[in-house]
């Protein structure tokens, strides 16, 4: 009986080392992404000068804040913080969208929707490349002048 309770004990904390272990797997996204403006494409434009996407983790949650200057050099700071539920979370600083979903597809990829006001205005996916040093950030939506949206952002890991 003592024989089978030890098994008992050192299977519940291998099953439990191991669960700790995979849930210390940070996401491959957490990091600072420079927007690698010749790679990306804008539909329909114009590009952004520059954008620096900052993401880190906290338990569940990923906080992401983006930092943009638009074509017209005017600059713009939005920031989320959500989990990878599917769930609708607030963002502010962007007069583009006030919510964010995101659910995670597998472990280097997202697909993401953004909304105003309840409705869709955005969909898409991010994935961070298998060595770590790419994020590229897929997009089709309606701009806020209701012309249609897509574009692909290419970003290098700093």
């Amino acid at each position: 009986m003592r024989k089978l309770l030890v098994r008992a004990v050192l299977a519940i904390a291998a099953a439990t080392s191991v669960a700790i272990a995979e849930a210390a797997v940070p996401d491959p996204v957490i990091g600072t992404w420079q927007l690698n403006v010749s790679k990306s494409t804008f539909k329909p434009g114009p590009a952004f000068k520059s954008q620096v996407r900052t993401y880190s983790q906290s338990g569940p949650s990923i906080t992401l804040v983006v930092k943009t200057v638009g074509a017209d050099g005017k600059e713009i700071t939005s920031q989320a913080t959500y989990q990878l539920d599917g769930k609708d979370y607030p963002v502010t600083g962007t007069p583009n969208y006030d919510s964010l979903s995101v659910k995670q597809v597998d472990s280097n990829t997202v697909e993401f929707t953004t909304k105003k006001a309840g409705k869709v205005v955005q969909t898409g996916s991010r994935t961070v490349s298998k060595d770590g040093k790419t994020l590229t950030h897929k997009s089709k939506g309606t701009t806020a002048k209701g012309e249609k949206s897509e574009d692909v952002l290419v970003f290098d890991k700093q």
